[in-house]
């Protein structure tokens, strides 16, 4: 399967963005899909996972963020609310079969997207 993450761009704090992660050569169903994202001189970092109709978040995006999955678009959704300077990053989107223990590591997921830049100003 093959990923294409969209939907970046430039917000000013307290903005809303909505990512969007679409498959192609196959499907979503059965897959994990995760949000990570990778600020500059950075590791790529978890921001939201959906795991059997579960969603999971990191700490500092919870109530800010929302994954969703559209399995009639074959998309997995980042909506993200209440922008602030420090979630400007590079955004990714991840699928795989990650047991619960391992969803929020990278190397977990073996299909990625290319990455949307998010840049949020002050």
């Amino acid at each position: 399967v093959q990923l294409q993450a969209s939907g970046g761009g430039l917000v000013q704090a307290g903005g809303s963005l909505r990512l969007s992660c679409a498959a192609s050569g196959g499907t979503f169903s059965g897959y994990t899909v995760a949000w990570f994202r990778q600020a500059p001189g950075k590791e790529r970092e978890f921001v939201g996972v959906v795991k059997n109709g579960r969603t999971y978040y990191d700490e500092f995006v919870k109530g800010r963020f929302t994954i969703s999955r559209d399995n009639a678009k074959n998309t997995v959704n980042l909506q993200m609310n209440s922008l602030k300077p420090e979630d400007t990053a590079v955004y990714y989107c991840g699928a795989g079969r990650p047991i619960l223990s391992s969803m929020r590591t990278a190397s977990a997921y073996g299909y990625w997207g290319q990455g949307t830049q998010v840049t949020v100003s002050s």
